[in-house]
């Protein structure tokens, strides 16, 4: 069923450190060959071997109106006649920002990045910059890329591999990294108290998505908003996954929050390498040439990646009631598997907020990496090869959000709730 896939992974791994490159993608968590992806059209990717698949990852994220979306690929095809880069200013870069600005409440400059890590790096760097301290706080479960401050108790990969310390990773470096557990409050205000004067920013996914789909405490953000005001602490949502996900001004716009600093990534380049970070003018005007924090990329606004993220934002922004329209997906999918999971006897809980959502096989909430570790992960390992089995690709992790994207059908989530119910079955 896999055969190309199995042949192609074994020459793989001859020229690229263990067969891929990103770790996630090398099945380690869930055991068994990686697929190699050929094509994919809207709801479904297709592999070496010709297999359709319902596709639940939709490449973490950026495919929010599905695979090869015919406006951006046009818009990419007709821009890369002009050239693919300058190393030159262009328009599109102001209209990017433009648009950004348009759409996300609190931003005021925005600098664009190639990467989500590049764009949480360089919001620590200039938080650092700009209140003269060198520790940040963030939380036990959060990924902010693999930067070398994020890898203290981060999630996602890192969860995967159950990594607890990175080699390469300095003492120095981990000893300005304090972290707390997720949605513990108590835990940052008693870190802030402990290190006074010292805390250049606080970082945090605002719905976390890489130790599973986990949702926000009544009051957690509130109390950290409020900490930060209070102490002179750069506050910085990481909106690589929520930004331009969960609504046109993503988690700040939904949570009704207003960070310092914002890094995006994911939808804001429509499939393209592409992320971004902005906030108030107050502390952007610090990051070169403006101010003494330096921050460069040669091929930052690439020409590709803005006609893509610019394509796709525009759609967003003049097409709202796609995220209302993401959303009831989303429930329907929640519901139906709820049906199937409550009939099938076993513990298990489910997460969802907007277009993201995850299954545990816990028998107590899951609200924070602790809990996320503590379900049963095998079952998850048996459950995803029984999905695959039967055409659904779900994240290869029991740590990682799944995101929907608005070409899935009702026929498609249909067949995604009969799946789960025949695979459950299987695996009992």
């Amino acid at each position: 069923m896999y055969e190309k896939s199995k042949q192609l992974f074994e020459r793989a791994q001859q020229s690229i450190p263990g067969g891929v490159n990103s770790p996630v993608r090398a099945f380690k968590s869930v055991g068994g060959t990686p697929l190699f992806m050929k094509s994919a059209k809207g709801a479904y990717m297709y592999d070496a071997d010709g297999n359709q698949f319902i596709d639940y990852i939709a490449s973490w994220g950026p495919m929010i109106l599905g695979h090869a979306y015919e406006p951006v690929v046009k818009a990419i095809q007709e821009k890369a006649l002009d050239s693919t880069s300058f190393g030159a200013p262009t328009e599109l870069e102001i209209e990017m920002a433009e648009l950004i600005i348009s759409m996300v409440p609190n931003v005021d400059l925005i600098r664009m990045v190639s990467s989500g890590t590049e764009a949480c790096m360089s919001a620590i760097r200039l938080a650092r910059g700009y209140t003269g301290r060198n520790k940040i706080i963030k939380f036990e479960g959060n990924y902010h890329g693999h930067a070398d401050s994020f890898l203290v108790k981060a999630g996602s990969g890192v969860a995967t591999f159950n990594i607890q310390t990175v080699p390469g990773v300095t003492a120095g470096v981990s000893n300005d990294t304090l972290t707390a557990a997720y949605n513990d409050l108590e835990a940052v205000q008693k870190l802030a108290a402990e290190n006074k004067n010292e805390i250049a920013a606080i970082i945090v996914e605002p719905i976390a998505g890489n130790m599973g789909c986990i949702l926000p405490q009544p009051g957690f953000h509130e109390g950290l908003r409020k900490l930060c005001d209070e102490e002179g602490i750069v506050f910085i949502f990481d909106e690589v996954m929520t930004g331009f996900r969960l609504a046109p001004g993503g988690a700040q716009e939904k949570l009704n929050i207003k960070a310092d600093l914002v890094t995006y990534g994911k939808v804001i380049g429509g499939g393209m390498p592409v992320g971004a970070f902005g906030g108030k003018k107050e502390i952007m005007q610090h990051i070169a040439p403006l101010g003494n924090v330096y921050q460069a990329g040669t091929l930052s606004g690439n020409p590709i990646a803005m006609i893509a993220g610019y394509t796709l934002l525009s759609e967003l922004k003049n097409n709202p009631s796609i995220y209302q329209q993401l959303e009831e997906k989303t429930i329907y999918l929640r519901d139906g598997l709820n049906d199937v999971l409550k009939a099938w006897g076993q513990p298990y809980t489910i997460n969802q907020f907007g277009s993201m959502i995850s299954v545990h096989f816990s028998d107590h909430p899951v609200v924070d990496f602790e809990t996320a570790a503590s379900a049963n992960n095998d079952l998850f390992k048996n459950y995803f090869h029984a999905m695959l089995k039967r055409g659904v690709y779900l994240p290869p992790s029991a740590f990682e959000s799944w995101f929907l994207n608005n070409a899935l059908t009702k026929e498609d989530l249909d067949k995604t709730i009969l799946a789960t119910k025949e695979s459950l079955q299987e695996i009992k």
